[in-house]
């Protein structure tokens, strides 16, 4: 090892030698652009639309801080802290929140360049360049400037692209950003082709950009608008409820729910009739983005440390690869559902909340694994010769594990399925290979339900909901013979209802903080969640954290303006 470091230090100072005998390597030479002068051709138009894919990927895939998946679940009313990294704490200790936390700046860079990039390409298409090009780049413009506006309120509005640093933007009324967001969407929904058009699936359609626009319609409180963008989705007859199994997975146990999450079911292609948009990592291949960067966190956030129970494993020994690791791959625990989620929200007979989607028993997995174990009065683990102990069992490979009290917390709770997945080349499950479900059909009824309330038409609302729980009940009704079963009517119908039910419905697919911001009701439906833990309870939330603050490094940039910090921070 110190022969090899020996090496590498000669290579390196052999090469700073060589270049510092002329000042040539001073000279600057792009070697990719997108700006608009680098694109002069349809190749290079192309390959600007899909750098917009792929720094939208970048967006959710950063494992610099890997708790960065947790900042947009904990401390909300559906998550708290398991382990926690870093990153996350102040988004459920919101008294720490600051301008210099690293999640509020890299959301705002990330959006940013995605905005400048399209703009990029917006410029290089021109006025009379293929318009459904041009609504990609729109699609994506306008999709981040949403982001933007419901994370951080007024920001600066950029239309045209930015070739070099500037320290005098701006921050633009929100409601001129709010109207070049719509402009944007409809724009992208007029000229984009269908789910059925695009030259490949991943690439942006106007049922993607539809969907958006009645999201934010509905931030707008323009609910007829809302209504009116997402029934064309509904009547568009492209997109079908899941109600019967599907795909890999047919016969081994699952339902038609968890169908739809399974590791080759996400995509329209596999069978998945509720995709609208699935974001494709290049680990399924087929996807248009080229790979990620880094390394997405979200299995090891959402799925617990199993391993960590004497007993479990997730590493396949060659023998049975279907029991050894059913329970999806390594995970750290880092975002655990909220008691008001796995104790109060769903209803017996949901298949949302089955053995399937979520889980909450444990088996032994690890082949030839025995032991004795003593169980103390509360049903908890112990050593066999603890003074606590009021039994002492004999254990084995297949029977349902025993979980010491200290488990609880990070390494056995009930969990999600939706992100777990296991990759016989990643054994050790360093970064997650599922795709990544960003829209899909079930959402479209649950904001033409919020669309309806809003209307005034509580009974339109209670039929859409109503669709997503005939699904979810169906098994339990035949099982029953209860036809009622699960049937909500216009007198449930309420925004926390219709928050309840995206829950059930979304629960780990929706960023879950964005929704509460964009809805205003961050701090009640925070309330819900009155976990306490050692690793924290949420505290410190007020009417401020509707909003985040600016990045710090932003005002600081923008030295020849003075901006205005966000009400309640410093």
């Amino acid at each position: 090892m110190k022969k090899n470091k020996f090496h590498i230090m000669i290579v390196m100072a052999l090469t700073f030698l060589a270049i510092s005998c002329s000042e040539d390597f001073l000279d600057e030479t792009p070697y990719s652009s997108y700006a608009p002068e680098t694109l002069t051709d349809e190749a290079g138009i192309e390959a600007a639309l899909k750098g917009l894919h792929y720094n939208f990927g970048r967006i959710w895939t950063w494992s610099d801080q890997q708790g960065w998946a947790g900042v947009w679940q904990d401390g909300t009313d559906v998550c708290s802290p398991g382990g926690v990294q870093g990153v996350e704490i102040p988004f459920f200790k919101y008294e720490d929140l600051n301008s210099e936390n690293a999640a509020v700046s890299y959301m705002w860079s990330m959006c940013y360049l995605i905005i400048n990039n399209a703009n990029n390409a917006m410029v290089a298409i021109g006025e009379d360049g293929d318009p459904a090009k041009m609504a990609e780049a729109r699609f994506f413009r306008g999709y981040c400037y949403n982001i933007l506006a419901t994370l951080y309120g007024d920001v600066p509005l950029l239309t045209e692209p930015t070739s070099s640093a500037r320290t005098d933007l701006e921050r633009t009324p929100v409601s001129q950003v709010n109207a070049q967001i719509v402009a944007d969407l409809k724009y992208a929904a007029e000229n984009l082709p269908d789910i059925t058009g695009t030259v490949s699936e991943s690439r942006a359609n106007k049922h993607m950009a539809m969907q958006s626009l009645g999201e934010v319609y509905l931030r707008l409180d323009q609910p007829a608008d809302a209504e009116t963008v997402l029934t064309s989705i509904i009547n568009s007859g492209l997109f079908s409820i899941v109600e019967e199994r599907y795909g890999v997975a047919i016969d081994v146990n699952g339902d038609y729910f968890s169908d739809m999450f399974k590791f080759g079911n996400q995509r329209r292609s596999e069978g998945n009739t509720e995709a609208i948009w699935t974001f494709e990592l290049e680990y399924n291949k087929g996807g248009i983005s080229g790979g990620f960067t880094n390394a997405p966190q979200q299995r090891r956030n959402w799925v617990p440390a199993y391993h960590n129970i004497p007993g479990m494993t997730y590493v396949y020994d060659g023998v049975d690869e279907s029991f050894v690791h059913p329970y999806g791959g390594r995970g750290n625990g880092r975002i655990r559902p909220s008691n008001w989620v796995k104790y109060e929200l769903y209803e017996d007979g949901d298949i949302r909340n089955s053995e399937n989607n979520i889980t909450r028993t444990f088996y032994y997995n690890a082949p030839g694994y025995s032991a004795t174990w003593g169980i103390d009065a509360n049903g908890f683990r112990v050593a066999a010769d603890s003074p606590d102990a009021v039994m002492v069992k004999d254990v084995m490979v297949g029977d349902t594990a025993l979980i010491a009290a200290s488990d609880t917390l990070e390494v056995a709770y009930p969990y999600t399925r939706k992100w777990d997945s296991f990759d016989p080349t990643d054994q050790w499950g360093w970064t997650n290979i599922k795709d990544f479900p960003i829209m899909r059909f079930g959402e479209t009824y649950l904001l033409r339900a919020e669309a309806r309330l809003k209307n005034g038409n509580a009974a339109g609302a209670a039929d859409d909901i109503n669709v997503l729980r005939d699904r979810a009940f169906k098994a339990a009704r035949e099982e029953s013979g209860n036809s009622e079963l699960g049937k909500v009517s216009s007198s449930d119908i309420d925004l926390d209802f219709i928050l309840d039910e995206r829950a059930r419905e979304l629960f780990a697919e929706e960023n879950r903080r964005m929704t509460l911001m964009r809805t205003g009701t961050l701090v009640e439906r925070a309330a819900l969640n009155t976990e306490s833990t050692i690793k924290g309870t949420i505290s410190g939330i007020s009417e401020i954290h509707l909003l985040l603050p600016i990045p710090l490094s932003e005002i600081q940039r923008n030295k020849d303006v003075l901006w205005e910090q966000n009400p309640g921070y410093n």
